[in-house]
């Protein structure tokens, strides 16, 4: 189980470096974009339209990585107070939750991104972006990170839970007994 926990934590982990090198590209973007705009007066619609698209990847490629790091949104304050296999037990039946959910998304988004390259759907505006479905198919693969992050959690859980002495260990940069 440890090293099924670790494959999969390892996907969403480099998927995070392609999120994270996204935000690098749209900083630099932005930063080209009003140097183009302020100083030489030029404005292409496709350089425009390329900072929104790249904030697709960032959120949904970032949502799973977020996640693994333990950067989401949890209620810390209650569940300190439960023993470890009452932590495990919550860390189980909120991974499932997030698999079901994340696997009832990523399934629904596939038609909507199926719909969008049937109409070889493009930007209404002139110099604009075509093919926006590859920007809507990063709705379900951001999705599916999220249910691959559900299992490692929920994998974890259960070791936790059956092995609380030897529990697995958490992405480095959680780990606080280094620092």
């Amino acid at each position: 189980m440890r090293t099924a926990i670790k494959g999969l934590e390892w996907l969403v982990e480099q998927m995070g470096g392609l999120a994270r090198f996204c935000v690098l590209v749209l900083v630099l973007l932005v930063a080209t974009n009003v140097i183009l705009r302020y100083l030489f007066s030029i404005g292409p619609v496709s350089l425009q339209e390329l900072e929104w698209h790249l904030v697709s990847p960032i959120a949904l490629l970032g949502l799973a990585y977020s996640m693994k790091h333990r950067a989401d949104v949890r209620i810390d304050f209650l569940y300190e107070r439960f023993s470890v296999r009452g932590q495990a037990v919550v860390d189980v039946v909120a991974s499932l939750l997030t698999v079901a959910i994340g696997a009832i998304i990523a399934w629904l988004a596939l038609n909507y991104v199926s719909h969008s390259y049937q109409l070889g759907e493009g930007s209404p505006d002139p110099g604009g972006l075509g093919m926006r479905y590859l920007l809507k198919a990063f709705i379900p693969l951001g999705f599916f990170l999220l249910v691959i992050q559900g299992v490692a959690d929920m994998l974890r859980g259960l070791v936790q839970f059956f092995e609380p002495e030897d529990p697995v260990e958490l992405p480095e940069s959680l780990n606080t007994e280094t620092a």
